[in-house]
């Protein structure tokens, strides 16, 4: 695959993920995609989270749940080199339990094989704005 398809399909991830077409992001991973949130994210106690399964279950379900509101803003996607992706952007969300609002930086490192299938994700984010709003 080139830089512009990798590009082009994490794009597309992200594009679903916005309208909640769960079945489309879930399509692009690998069976096997391996998926590490940051270090100190309440959400890391999965890692790593292998398959779409688990990350439905572990990541998105969970997110839905603890969450009024979880939205991306500012995505922009930068293809690099060795199937690489890096994409960087803004978390809009509101906890549930403590109806605290936050809007985090972020940044996401996609992993595409030769087959244009997500292999590996890790997550980049402000671990401290999103402990502050749980608290």
């Amino acid at each position: 695959m080139t830089t512009e398809q990798n590009t082009q399909i994490i794009d597309s991830l992200y594009n679903a993920f916005s309208t909640g077409d769960m079945p489309t992001v879930l399509g692009l991973m690998h069976p096997k995609i391996e998926w590490n949130e940051a270090e100190s994210n309440s959400l890391a106690d999965g890692n790593p989270y292998i398959g779409p399964d688990a990350i439905l279950e572990g990541v998105f379900a969970r997110l839905g749940a603890n969450h009024e509101h979880f939205g991306l803003q500012d995505v922009k996607v930068h293809g690099m080199n060795d199937s690489k992706v890096l994409a960087t952007l803004r978390y809009d969300a509101k906890v549930k339990a403590t109806g605290k609002a936050y809007n985090a930086q972020a940044a996401h490192l996609w992993t595409l094989n030769d087959e244009g299938k997500i292999t590996a994700f890790q997550q980049y984010v402000d671990t401290k704005k999103l402990a502050d709003s749980e608290k």
